[in-house]
């Protein structure tokens, strides 16, 4: 037959070799006992053949054992009495130290029944330690200037014992200079204070020897002594001064000896001048938790201060599990029934928290399966029938595994890159979007929290556009986007978990801000003129069907269909007359233009987006409808202005041309005048001379009747109202017909003037 047990390590799985055969049971039970420490070896604890329902000689019969995780067997079993014992003296402080309580575990397994019973033994504490100071004798320095009140810092004492046998308080012999104060630690350690009450006088007395008791509160009291020595020194002005009354520092349990800290005992040495603490021995989570101890400072001139050390041992996973068998069959029945105990086995591991938490597996694929039972006890059972034919053996492998994790993995995302989007005129705190890391570690090595990566946009830091909640993920914006403004965001997210050193990952997130449809179209032509004053399109009136009158010319600041614009008539003096192409804006003539059609035609057209909802703006044109600009002056009279009477610029423009050849008018027919009459003086003066007229031809002199012809020819009406929208002018055509000379004349030889007709 094989051996039952191969490959046996406290770190590594076990191999368990079953033969079928034999059928077993199991139990549970738990026995608590109390016993105080420093009792004889086989000292009574406890009846356990009554406890666990057997007669003493049945111990031995059925198997009756103590099983315990490999320490040192404290109890043992009277198989003649049926009583639990010690199996040695049993110190609490060596085993316990100063824990409020000292418990024992171990088990009572019933071999034949496989049965396993917890027990539970209290460790109880007697008076059997004195309180101790470190040092025989101390010496204290105190300035002789020092003022009643300062207090002195004195050696405390430690007791080992626990509750009402510890230390309890603190006497100082008597002495009219110094009196004794408490003070109480956070651990519950008490120390002592000398208090100065009355000045000194190093003349007098330079040394002053006083002695210090530590009592407990055992029966009989025990107690411990120190000598202090008093040095009175001179005049010291400053006293030395710790940054803080109360040093924490939290240290692993592995760190390397001669590592600086902040404490000293046994465990740590003080370097005097620097003030560092460092490790004289390994540190062990499993022994000590905690140091908690003073430092005091002390200066040449004997002024002093203290300041309390609390060095938290952290725990490390440097313990491997360990599995302990304590029951095996090596064959079993092929008939057993499911649920049949194959084999019974205990597990342990020495760290704490998730370091000390144990996991147990077996291969899924075999008839068997796991079931914790008292403690760390796990039982092997079967799960089915077997069968010695089709399977005589099996080799069952149970792999323990503590559940400490390793920061050696960073946080992933689900993805390599994200995107999202936002509309533009956002609420400000509006959630974005929001990220999600795994990483598959354990503990505060898988606590993923999240940042943004810092950089600019525009100038501006990207976490004044938006933030991100570091423990969620979330992203939120900071401000209301616009589309016009900002179309597109480029974050870098980063995961990072709590291990130590911490592990990160990246992830890029692009955010694009959609554009909503917030502008409206905004008309470049026609522009409106800076005047006020209506521009003016024309057409003539021999424009064929189809003549392009003018364009209207629109843009629109967003984008998509929110930026598509059409183009309609919305209002027309004359429909039916013009068309403005849906998409182009262009205004032509949608039929030949009549005599019939008013020389001025007033056109509405709106230019529309097709946002949801649609923004539009319109702009009216005014076109006259003339072959020549004469024919549109001819008629300006019939062309309203801008409705607001202060837009008349077109009407100031007239006026000022009409006045402007009025003037050069007058001036000609001045200059006219004055030339006639001067002519005519001259003809007055020849007449009477008699002679130098004979000469001239008629047609070199001008009449009236000529002048009044002129003026007729070239006269114009000008009509100004109070109401300058009424003011009109006229510029009738010339009539050729009443000429200064005519035709006929000139064709004929005028007869010399004389001077009796001038003269009539």
């Amino acid at each position: 037959m094989a051996d039952p047990l191969r490959g046996w390590g406290c770190s590594e799985p076990f191999l368990l070799f079953i033969l079928l055969g034999t059928l077993w049971e199991a139990g549970a039970g738990h026995i608590r006992y109390s016993v105080p420490e420093e009792l004889d070896k086989g000292s009574f604890v406890g009846n356990i053949a009554k406890d666990l329902g057997l007669e003493p000689r049945e111990l031995e019969e059925r198997g009756v054992r103590i099983v315990s995780r490999g320490r040192t067997q404290l109890f043992a079993l009277n198989p003649r009495s049926g009583s639990l014992v010690t199996a040695d003296r049993i110190d609490r402080e060596e085993l316990c130290a100063q824990s409020a309580r000292c418990l024992v575990s171990f088990n009572i397994l019933v071999e034949n029944k496989m049965k396993m019973y917890g027990v539970e033994v209290e460790i109880t504490d007697i008076n059997d330690n004195f309180p101790r100071f470190r040092d025989e004798e101390v010496k204290v320095k105190v300035n002789e200037n020092a003022a009643v009140g300062t207090p002195l810092v004195l050696p405390f004492a430690r007791d080992a014992d626990v509750g009402v046998n510890s230390l309890q308080r603190y006497q100082l012999s008597s002495n009219i200079h110094f009196s004794l104060d408490e003070k109480s630690g956070g651990d519950g350690q008490k120390y002592p204070e000398l208090v100065l009450e009355q000045p000194l006088d190093r003349e007098k007395v330079p040394v002053h020897d006083l002695l210090l008791t530590a009592l407990d509160g055992g029966d009989p009291i025990l107690s411990g002594t120190t000598h202090i020595h008093v040095m009175v020194l001179d005049a010291n002005d400053n006293a030395p001064l710790f940054t803080q009354p109360e040093y924490r520092v939290s240290v692993p349990e592995n760190i390397a000896v001669g590592t600086r800290l902040r404490k000293i005992s046994e465990t740590f040495q003080l370097d005097s001048n620097l003030g560092e603490i460092s490790t004289v021995q390994p540190l062990d989570y499993e022994e000590s938790r905690f140091y908690n101890m003073e430092v005091v400072a002390q200066d040449g001139g004997a002024l002093l201060a203290s300041a309390k050390v609390l060095i938290t041992v952290q725990d490390v996973n440097d313990n491997a599990p360990e599995v302990l068998l304590t029951s095996l069959s090596s064959t079993v029945s092929e008939d057993c029934l499911p649920g049949t105990i194959i084999a019974l086995f205990s597990v342990h591991d020495g760290d704490s928290g998730e370091n000390g938490e144990i996991v147990c597996s077996i291969p899924r694929n075999l008839p068997f399966k796991l079931e914790k039972s008292v403690d760390n006890y796990y039982h092997l059972l079967t799960t089915r029938a077997l069968d010695r034919e089709e399977i005589s053996d099996y080799n069952i492998t149970v792999t323990v595994t503590d559940l400490a994790d390793i920061n050696d993995n960073p946080p992933i995302f689900l993805h390599t890159s994200y995107y999202t989007y936002i509309p533009e005129n956002n609420p400000r705190g509006i959630s974005i979007f929001s990220v999600n890391a795994h990483d598959p570690d354990s503990g505060k090595n898988a606590q993923v929290t999240y940042a943004l990566a810092e950089d600019k946009f525009q100038g501006m830091p990207l976490s004044s556009y938006v933030s991100i909640n570091s423990d969620t993920g979330a992203l939120y914006a900071l401000r209301s986007f616009d589309y016009e403004q900002v179309r597109e965001l480029q974050l870098w997210v980063t995961a990072s978990d709590n291990g130590d050193p911490p592990l990160s990952s990246n992830v890029s997130l692009s955010l694009f801000i959609l554009d909503q449809n917030d502008n409206a179209p905004e008309i470049l032509y026609p522009a409106l003129p800076i005047d006020g004053s209506t521009g003016v399109e024309l057409a003539p009136r021999s424009a064929e069907p189809g003549y392009l009158v003018t364009k209207v010319v629109a843009v629109d600041r967003d984008s998509g269909q929110n930026a598509w614009l059409s183009y309609r008539l919305l209002k027309a003096s004359e429909p039916g007359l013009f068309t403005v192409g849906l998409h182009t804006g262009e205004v032509r003539t949608a039929r030949a233009l009549l005599d019939r059609d008013a020389i001025k035609q007033n056109l509405v057209v709106v230019v529309q987006d097709h946002g949801q909802p649609p923004l539009s703006a319109t702009v009216t044109l005014t076109v006259a409808v003339a072959d020549s600009i004469p024919d549109v002056l001819a008629d300006l009279g019939s062309l309203e202005p801008s409705t607001d009477p202060d837009d008349s610029g077109l009407t100031l423009y007239l006026v000022v041309a009409v006045a402007s050849v009025s003037c050069v008018f007058l001036a000609f027919v001045i200059a006219l005048l004055t030339l006639r009459l001067r002519r005519w003086y001259t003809s007055r003066a020849l007449q009477a001379s008699g002679s130098g007229l004979a000469g001239l031809p008629a047609s070199h002199f001008v009449g009236v009747d000529g002048v009044r012809a002129f003026l007729q020819t070239y006269s114009h009406e000008v009509s100004l109202t109070a109401d300058s929208r009424g003011s009109h002018v006229i510029f009738p055509q010339p009539n050729y017909a009443d000429t200064l000379i005519s035709q006929e004349s000139c064709e004929k030889s005028e007869p010399l003037l004389i001077p009796e007709k001038i003269n009539a």
